[in-house]
């Protein structure tokens, strides 16, 4: 890929590997940070400050061939965030590359198009229904990229990404480590899973494929259940972790004294009430077809390559 690319985002874990990505492969990279942000993006780039609002990133996106945003709220205990950001943010950016002429990969997630068990994975053209605030605001952001007339979009739905840097997977690492994992949610439910590898890949294709108006998820083809998770995450640590089934009721119950207790420290914990939903979903399962048939890609890197090579990552980077 070469041209100029403008990474929203790029400071973040999906960011700062594609920024390094696309910086290799001789891209000319725009790093836009928002201001007061505490976070160093990857070398290579021209780091540009902007807020998540049209006029500044009208700015920032001038000369741009392409704009990828991957800015967002994953979790808040202030519930107007995501609305202002995973919404807002998205229509400001989007109308900032409809300003500029620059085509716009948004880096959405499979949970806005919501649950789906193993058994009926979801299609992308399957009708959505996302079961948290998180999942909604991301769907209500894509509607608000489809709405910008003129627009040359692609929307991504990532499933589970996890890799190198990553450290919403790392709470499991350090408990397994203490020789105890916790079983919780539906036994019968699995989960879409993409190393960040892949997830790079995909947005690569995406910049030079030009599937303008596709949405697309992005997974590994093959799900992966609780129980599976856990005993690869045991196996990447060559260590004796004990799994522990924990019944719902007892995950329900610590799931709102976790979100009280967020609220009273003003962060969000790793257990909360749209967490509790997910997990007592049927799984988050999604169909790849779209992704090698528009896009040309396979995800490669299963869980127990991708965990073998997350835990060292960890353990390198002094995480563990």
């Amino acid at each position: 890929m070469t041209g100029r690319v403008a990474i929203t985002g790029a400071t973040g874990f999906i960011g700062r590997h594609l920024t390094t990505h696309l910086v290799e492969r001789g891209a000319e990279v725009s790093a836009v940070v928002r201001p007061g942000s505490i976070h160093v993006a990857s070398p290579g780039a021209t780091v540009l400050t902007a807020p998540l609002e049209a006029s500044a990133l009208t700015d920032a996106f001038a000369g741009v061939d392409v704009v990828v945003h991957l800015a967002g709220v994953l979790s808040t205990v202030r519930a107007q965030e995501y609305t202002q950001v995973n919404v807002e943010g998205t229509r400001a950016v989007a109308a900032a590359a409809r300003r500029t002429g620059a085509r716009l990969i948004h880096v959405s997630s499979l949970a806005a198009g919501g649950p789906a068990p193993p058994s009926a994975p979801r299609r992308e053209d399957d009708p959505p229904n996302p079961v948290t605030p998180y999942g909604s605001s991301k769907l209500e952001g894509e509607r608000a990229v489809q709405s910008i007339e003129g627009l040359c979009w692609t929307i991504l739905r990532p499933g589970v990404v996890y890799g190198p840097g990553d450290r919403a997977m790392l709470p499991l690492f350090r408990i397994a480590r203490r020789g105890i994992l916790p079983l919780v949610g539906r036994r019968d439910a699995a989960y879409t899973f993409v190393h960040v590898s892949d997830t790079i890949r995909a947005i690569d294709a995406a910049l030079t494929a030009h599937a303008d108006g596709d949405v697309i998820f992005v997974g590994h083809p093959r799900p992966v259940a609780p129980l599976e998770v856990l005993e690869t995450i045991r196996a990447a640590l060559h260590r004796r972790a004990t799994v522990i089934p924990v019944p719902g009721a007892i995950v329900h119950l610590a799931a709102i004294a976790s979100e009280v207790a967020g609220r009273a420290i003003g962060r969000p914990l790793a257990l909360n009430r749209s967490r509790y939903r997910e997990l007592s979903a049927e799984g988050f399962v999604c169909r790849v077809d779209r992704l090698r048939d528009r896009l040309g890609i396979v995800a490669t890197v299963d869980i127990r390559e991708g965990f073998a090579d997350l835990a060292s990552w960890y353990e390198q980077a002094g995480w563990l």
